[in-house]
């Protein structure tokens, strides 16, 4: 899949205060630009592209989080979650305190992996949507892991990329935004903490569209 991103799309990367590293474990928040297909593929892009523009030794460390009940339908789902993309599965319909979907993301964190997190819980709807509400999962791992950078990632052009409907990825430049570290401030509360990391993601957005 990273060979598919990689010739399908002409990827870049622009940064605004961080460039990916590998010195630091980190938590890329992603949004993408008109991600409304539904196929399996489409699925795969959006971290694909993320892995394609860091550093090699950091992509080898980075897992995307995914979604439990739609990645473990079937065998062939199941491999390419856990074998190809590495993924970390979280559940989101039986949650009990042992499956709360905090639980393999802390775990990942603690192994020293880096996560590409969504943290809307679902992805824009329209190519000129802004993020909503972030969940508070994000609140609750910057205020554990303060050692861990959280950098806001806005993927432009995916629509284009791969239209709606479409299986073929279309040969366009793709480009990845890295914004500036969110850190939890001390003191800060989760409201307080959620809006700020929306509001660089909406800044991120908004260069796209100037």
């Amino acid at each position: 899949m990273f060979t598919v991103a990689r010739i399908g799309s002409a990827s870049s990367t622009r940064s605004r205060g961080t460039h990916p590293s590998c010195a630091r474990i980190t938590a890329f928040i992603a949004l993408t630009s008109g991600s409304r297909q539904i196929t399996c593929c489409s699925r795969t892009v959006p971290p694909s592209l993320i892995w394609s523009s860091l550093p090699r030794p950091l992509r080898k460390k980075t897992r995307p989080i995914a979604a439990r009940d739609y990645w473990s339908r079937g065998p062939i789902r199941r491999y390419f979650a856990l074998r190809v993309l590495n993924a970390v599965l979280i559940e989101r319909q039986k949650v009990t305190k042992s499956s709360h979907p905090l639980v393999p993301m802390e775990a990942a964190l603690d192994a020293g992996d880096s996560l590409i997190i969504f943290p809307e819980g679902t992805r824009l709807t329209d190519d000129d949507a802004e993020p909503g509400v972030f969940k508070p999962g994000l609140y609750h791992l910057a205020r554990k892991y303060p050692e861990v950078q959280f950098v806001p990632v806005y993927l432009e052009n995916l629509s284009r990329i791969l239209p709606k409907g479409e299986y073929v990825i279309v040969p366009l430049l793709a480009a990845a935004r890295f914004g500036a570290p969110v850190q939890l401030a001390k003191g800060e509360d989760r409201g307080a903490y959620l809006a700020r990391a929306r509001a660089a993601m909406v800044a991120l957005h908004e260069e796209h569209d100037a």
